[in-house]
């Protein structure tokens, strides 16, 4: 059997929620969300679980999530530093955010040897994703061509501020791109304000958007050290970040890889801020009701 394996970003600081996210208790029993991500993994066929965090929440990591996984499915924990694969010298000396999303997947590459999806340590994904991933994995046979899982941007916003998302653009069930753009609700109005600074743009409730749900072959870690080396030779910054849309962007223009793009209508919780913890914990709880996921998850 082909290994599958899930990559979770989790080194991200969560400066509009004000503390460590990936850490918050949301279900009855002190579950994490990350709890619920790797049980429907596991359960779908995952075979392993690559952790990429930050060495200062190592301890406190391990103690919260990876020792009660890990007697279920075997766990790997990568580092993501800002002098992971970077010369010192080049690093800016202000320099302390972490070098973004494709920097984080480049930093599990020692720990993957097929197959992986990407998700987000703080996003709660309906189980429908992992399904999504499971068919892509058992019918792909095209080494250079990848999943990304999308949702409605109805599905993803939130209630308390703004939100980052990456705008699909979409030919023939195939991404030809995505935009990383703040998404703000303005006048009843959703407006889209792409990171790369070019223009604004109106957009739909039922745009799809992607929240960072990949499933890629091991062939991505190719266009990701390429890319990497040409982030740094353009000169490095207080604050600019190397992320996976950008890397996919270029790939799809120079037609290196096709990305098919399918579209979940599950649910999809996002802890972006404070405010988001109690409808996450009323949701999990409908959930169980249902009889969605047992009480206890890891008996």
């Amino acid at each position: 059997m082909k290994s599958l394996t899930l990559v979770v970003m989790a080194a991200g600081m969560g400066s509009r929620f004000g503390g460590l996210k990936q850490i918050e208790p949301v279900g009855p029993n002190g579950e994490l969300i990350l709890d619920y991500s790797i049980y429907d993994a596991k359960r779908y066929g995952f075979t392993k679980v690559v952790f990429v965090i930050r060495h200062d929440i190592y301890d406190i990591f391990k103690e919260k999530i990876g020792d009660r996984v890990s007697k279920y499915i075997p766990v790997s924990y990568a580092f993501q530093t800002l002098d992971y694969k970077i010369p010192k010298d080049k690093i800016p000396p202000q320099r302390s955010k972490m070098w973004g999303t494709a920097h984080a997947v480049l930093a599990a590459e020692d720990y993957v040897d097929g197959d992986f999806a990407v998700i987000n340590a703080d996003d709660f994904n309906s189980f429908e994703v992992y399904e999504h991933f499971k068919r892509f994995h058992e019918n792909s046979v095209d080494e250079y061509e990848y999943l990304s899982v999308n949702y409605p941007f109805y599905v993803t916003q939130s209630k308390y501020g703004a939100v980052k998302r990456g705008v699909c653009l979409v030919e023939d069930g195939y991404l030809t791109g995505t935009l990383e753009s703040e998404i703000k609700n303005e006048s009843g109005k959703l407006v889209a304000y792409p990171l790369d600074g070019s223009s604004s743009f109106p957009i739909l409730e039922t745009q799809p958007v992607t929240v960072n749900l990949f499933l890629f072959k091991k062939s991505f870690f190719e266009f990701l050290n390429r890319d990497w080396q040409e982030f740094i030779e353009n000169g490095l910054t207080d604050s600019n970040e190397f992320m996976l849309p950008v890397v996919l962007r270029k790939a799809l223009l120079n037609k290196e890889i096709k990305i098919k793009a399918e579209t979940s209508h599950g649910t999809w919780l996002g802890m972006t801020y404070r405010e988001d913890v109690e409808n996450i914990k009323n949701t999990i709880k409908n959930m169980i009701e249902k009889g969605e996921y047992p009480a206890k998850l890891w008996d």
